[in-house]
């Protein structure tokens, strides 16, 4: 009886579909995580475990680790000497036509 049934859907005439598409098969969308759930991958175990240990340290250490002396004052100044810098690269003015790696739509004047 089944080899009946294959040799009638054999004869019927194939109604035209897309390239790569199946009539047999029909491909379900995955659904949408929920907002209370977080999405696969997003926080593993091994990298809870790596934030757990780096707060653990940064709450522990300090108490159990004598007090460090002060560092020298070379040290000291080149924070300010990095803010400085990025200061002045900030203010100064560039020359804006050398800059240019585009066309625009602007004509210049």
């Amino acid at each position: 009886m089944a080899a009946a049934a294959e040799e009638e859907e054999e004869h019927k005439p194939q109604q035209h579909q897309r390239p790569g598409t199946s009539s047999r098969r029909r491909v379900t969308p995955t659904p949408a995580p929920t907002p209370t759930q977080t999405p696969p991958g997003y926080f593993t175990v091994e990298l809870v475990m790596a934030f757990v240990c780096v707060t653990a340290s940064l709450v522990l250490l300090p108490l159990v680790l004598p007090p460090l002396p002060p560092p020298p004052s070379l040290l000291l100044v080149l924070p300010v000497c990095l803010l400085a810098v990025l200061v002045a690269m900030a203010f100064v003015p560039l020359d804006a036509h050398s800059n240019v790696v585009g066309s625009s739509c602007f004509r210049p004047i």
